[in-house]
């Protein structure tokens, strides 16, 4: 089985994942991670030289690619991986995947993605929190349809990690 986490970038994907991989004793991949390896660049390298576009075709090509090679293994998405080129279709018909959208509030997201803005390229524009909040809601209304057909949901909002990661694991041990 392998677990992928999906929701908006500062849902806390990649925290969660290394937790619950260490607690399940589950190998861990950040799809974005891999694909900077792959790519040898960075995730804004990569907006910057090529392009959203050449992005989004290369983070399907890889997560095809990982689903496919990867066993036990928890595998958190980039924000937007199940909203392009029919990833959330890939994820659902991977027979040994279960997915899970960590639901987290617009409001705890904005407090959270803010102070580090600049490290996100989708974001690095906005200039104050109402104006982050504004493109965050933006985002969520387009893509709350993706995040929404995984086979589980956790709202995060007032948890810690470990209480979201008991809560996955009551789900699917």
């Amino acid at each position: 089985m392998n677990i992928v986490l999906m929701g908006y970038m500062g849902s806390g994907k990649s925290l969660i994942g290394r937790s619950l991989s260490e607690m399940v004793q589950m190998d861990y991949l950040d799809l974005d991670d891999y694909i900077e390896t792959c790519e040898k660049k960075t995730i804004p390298e990569i907006f910057e030289n090529h392009g959203e576009i050449y992005f989004r075709k290369k983070e399907s090509f890889y997560l095809e690619e990982v689903l496919g090679n990867y066993n036990n293994t928890i595998i958190s998405l980039g924000g937007g991986t199940p909203c392009f080129a029919g990833n959330i279709e890939i994820v659902k018909q991977n027979e040994k995947a279960k997915s899970i959208y960590l639901n987290t509030s617009l409001e705890e997201l904005v407090q959270r993605l803010f102070k580090e803005r600049n490290k996100r390229p989708l974001i690095s524009h906005t200039n104050s929190e109402e104006e982050l909040k504004d493109f965050v809601r933006k985002h969520l209304f387009e893509r709350s349809f993706y995040y929404n057909q995984a086979e589980y949901k956790i709202i995060t909002d007032k948890k810690t990690s470990d209480q979201i990661v008991n809560e996955i694991m009551t789900l699917l041990f």
